[in-house]
This record gives structure tokens, C-alpha cells and sequence, in this order.
């Protein structure tokens, strides 16, 4: 394990105890995992039992049932192939802080994958405080640790290419290795959740059920590993042309895996560097893009609320001299969620959104720039985008989600020629897919959903 992959969050002794915790939290899969091979690495060295905890919390921020119906459906497949490994799984509910704090009174050491966002960063901060074993995070879900690539907060893509694909070779590989559990007995007296019904385990969570599970996505790593393969012998080879058209479809459709860990993005890079097939446009996305978006909100605190304090000055700056210009058109929130606009691409957008959990990127800029088109204030375009982001896509509340909605506003771009409303930051028009798209396809294929 290479150790700039490994972050100390608490030194505490290794002292002889009955067991080594993986709280699993990020990387949702038992394969192509650097947290769980460290783990079993650990306890076979010094010799005791392993098992693999997840907190199942009903409050995480912005989630939904969509979300926890697809995130059970990884999680019990990630249940079947560590009881054929052997290795105990405990899903428990209620507060986490609590949860792993008293698993770790009889813990050698609490391992868990590194997670970005600002929740999980306090939970793991707070729980540090309250234990006194061996606290550390092994990096997963990128692949370079976003410290590693940089010590501060990126401007652009440009700014961090260099960076990130200098260093990724020396990271490529620490999935690698299936390390087999040799001491595999621990009992516990602890009464975990059973994934046999899921339904029956979300209808005991107190959460929003406005958004249902999605049709066209079922959640686990093996549908996951179809998806890229299918991608690879169907899709890839038109993906440089055709990979931003909403009429076609050339997406691999990965990124709600990847959100929820299901798969890695190391495993996804190699295979697709396997392949003879020009991939550039692809690992601009799956690596700089990606990477780009954990920089932003692992460096800047206020990713979810403060249009002011992610903005470049000169984006915030221009939209709030314009923030007096007149709106042609001004759409409350339930007009938007519902589709009720006067723009038939913009509605067929939120409704392919609303209906699968899914929105073709090309369609996501053009939806983010109406939003700020149509509503009398950027701040309250932000938050509906977000809200509106977060609540229906399967991949929102991630870093790539809370990017892309910034980037509406001008986060990670340049400034273009100014217009109104949008002041210097760029602007979208329904001629611009006239001329690229064939936008009747697009509006065909969405109506086939539902």
C-alpha cells in the first residue's frame, strides 16, 4: 500500500484487542477496494478477526428513497461476496457517531474510506475525538488523493491536468491486490440490519420518498461492470464524436456507481486504457474532471451555499450587475420540478431527470443556464439547480454534482462576451442545439421513458 494513499486520522496505539473495523462508507464494492485490503492486510498481520461495518443513517443530507433503494441494492450484493470471503457484515442504523464509537471499545484499529464532502469529514473528525484506538482513511474513490494533486483549490481544469496525470501512474495500481482473510471468527453482540427486503428496510427509515426508485438503474457493482463493458464493445468507439449529444447514446451512464463507490474509478482507467480505442475525451472525464471536482469541494467549504464564495470575482461580480435586468420568463420551483415551461428541451430535461434518475451532460449545462435565465436572483437559481440536482439525479449530492451546478455560474470557465442576465458568464440558447443536435430524437427518446 503506497502511503501517501493512507491518512492518519487518529495515532492511538495498536494495542492487542478482538478485532480491526472497516467502516465502509464511500467505496461500496468488495473488489478493487484499497480500504479492505488494507484492512484484511492489517489483521492478518497482527492476527485478528475483521468485519466490515456500514452506517445506515436516515438523515443524510439531501438523500432520498431513490437514492437508498439503489444504494441497498450495491450494498447487498457487497453483503453476498464478503459472506463468500468469509468477512462479517453489520449494517447498523441510528447515529453513526454513536454506532462507531462503541464498536471501537473492542477495536485494534477503526480503518474507513476517505470520504469529500463536508458530513462525512465532520462525522470522521468527531468520532476521532471520542475513541482511542488506531483511526486512519485509506484513499478509494479517486485516483490520486486530492491532497496529493494539489495543496489548494484549482482554478480550472487547465490549472490541474498537468497535475493529476503526472502522478497517476503511481497510484493506478493499489486495488490490485485480494488479500484473503486468515483469521475469520468474531463474535458480536451486535444486531445489524438484513438486506433480504429492502423495501421493508427503507420503510423503516425516516426519509422522502417523493423521488422512486429508478427503472432503467439497478444499484451493485456487477451492473456496474456490465455497463462499462457494453460501454467498451459498443459505445467507446463513438464516445470522442458523439459523446456530449443528447440524440445519441454514448454515455457509459457509470457515474451513479461511481457516486456510491460501486466501482472504481482505477478499474475503469485501466480497462479502458486496455483498449485500442481512442479514449482522450473519456479520461478527460473519468480523471481530470472527476479530480477536479473533489479539489473544489474539499478546498472550498461553502460548495453548497454561497454562490459568492465559489465564484471566480469576475463571474460573481458580473451577474450581480445584472441582477436587475428584466426575465423574458420567471418560473417558481414547482414549475420547474414539474416541467412547465414554455421550452420543450428544458422540460425534456427535468423530465428525463425526474423519470430515470439520469440527465445527459450536454442537457445539464443547457438546464443549469435556464435555470439562471429564468429565475430573479443567481443565489436562488443556485439553490433550486441544486435542489432540484440533488433530490432526482442518482449521481447529485457528489462532488461532480455540486461542480457542475457551479459551473453553470461560471465556476471553472472563462469569461465570454457580455449579455444580459448572465453578465460575462456563458450563455446557452435553444438555436445552440438546433444546430449541433437532432433535438427531435432527444425528445423522442425521453418520451419513451414514461
Amino acid at each position: 500500500m503506497i502511503k501517501d494513499n493512507i491518512k492518519i486520522i487518529r495515532e492511538g496505539k495498536i494495542k492487542k484487542n478482538k478485532y480491526i473495523v472497516y467502516w465502509m462508507q464511500a467505496a461500496q464494492r468488495v473488489e478493487n477496494n484499497p480500504a479492505l485490503n488494507y484492512a484484511i492486510q492489517k489483521a492478518n498481520e497482527i492476527e485478528v478477526p475483521l468485519f466490515v461495518f456500514f452506517n445506515l443513517t436516515d438523515n443524510f443530507p439531501d438523500a432520498n428513497y431513490r437514492h437508498y433503494y439503489f444504494m441497498l441494492e450495491g450494498l447487498k450484493e457487497v453483503e453476498e461476496k464478503l459472506k463468500n470471503k468469509d468477512i462479517k457484515f453489520i449494517i447498523k442504523t441510528g447515529d453513526v457517531t454513536k454506532n462507531i464509537t462503541a464498536l471501537s471499545k473492542k477495536a485494534v484499529m477503526l480503518v474507513t474510506d476517505r470520504g469529500y464532502l463536508k458530513v462525512i469529514r465532520e462525522w470522521k473528525k468527531k468520532i476521532a475525538e471520542l475513541i482511542d484506538c488506531r483511526f486512519l482513511m485509506v484513499n478509494t474513490n479517486t485516483i490520486v488523493p486530492v491532497d496529493i494533486v494539489s495543496d489548494k483549490e484549482e482554478y480550472a481544469a487547465y490549472t490541474i491536468r498537468k497535475k493529476v496525470m503526472n502522478k497517476i501512474d503511481r497510484f493506478i495500481d493499489v486495488c490490485n491486490n485480494n488479500y484473503k482473510l486468515e483469521n475469520k471468527s468474531v463474535e458480536l453482540n451486535f444486531e445489524g440490519v438484513k438486506l433480504d427486503n429492502i423495501d421493508k428496510v427503507i420503510n423503516n427509515l425516516d426519509i422522502d420518498i417523493s423521488a422512486k426508485p429508478s427503472k432503467f438503474f439497478t444499484g451493485g457493482r456487477s451492473e456496474a461492470v456490465k455497463r462499462l463493458e457494453y460501454f467498451m464493445n459498443n459505445k467507446l468507439i463513438k464516445y470522442e464524436e458523439y459523446g456530449s449529444n443528447p440524440d445519441q447514446d454514448c454515455t457509459s451512464k457509470l457515474s451513479p456507481y461511481l457516486h456510491f463507490g460501486q466501482i472504481s474509478p482505477h478499474y475503469i482507467y485501466k480497462r479502458i486504457k486496455k483498449s485500442k480505442i481512442k479514449a482522450d475525451s473519456f479520461i478527460e472525464q473519468l480523471v481530470v474532471r472527476r479530480e477536479l471536482s473533489f479539489n473544489f469541494i474539499y478546498y472550498n467549504k461553502n460548495y453548497d451555499n454561497s454562490l459568492k464564495n465559489i465564484l471566480p470575482d469576475w463571474a460573481y461580480k458580473s451577474l450581480m450587475e445584472h441582477i436587475e435586468d428584466k426575465r423574458e420568463f420567471n418560473y417558481s420551483l414547482k414549475d420547474l420540478e414539474n416541467y412547465e415551461t414554455h421550452d420543450e428541451y428544458w422540460n425534456t430535461a427535468q423530465k428525463e431527470m425526474v423519470l430515470s434518475g439520469y440527465m445527459n451532460g450536454y442537457m445539464r449545462m443547457y438546464w443549469g443556464k435556464k435555470i439562471l435565465e429564468w429565475t430573479n436572483n443567481p443565489q436562488k437559481a443556485f439553490d433550486i439547480a441544486l435542489y432540484l440536482n440533488n433530490k432526482y439525479l442518482l449521481d447529485g449530492r457528489d462532488p461532480n454534482g455540486y461542480t457542475g451546478v457551479a459551473w453553470i455560474f461560471g465556476k471553472h470557465d472563462r469569461a465570454w462576451k457580455e449579455r444580459k442576465i448572465f453578465g460575462k458568464v456563458r450563455y446557452m440558447n435553444k438555436n445552440g442545439l438546433d444546430r449541433k443536435f437532432n433535438m427531435d430524437k432527444y425528445l423522442k427518446k425521453v418520451s419513451k421513458l414514461g
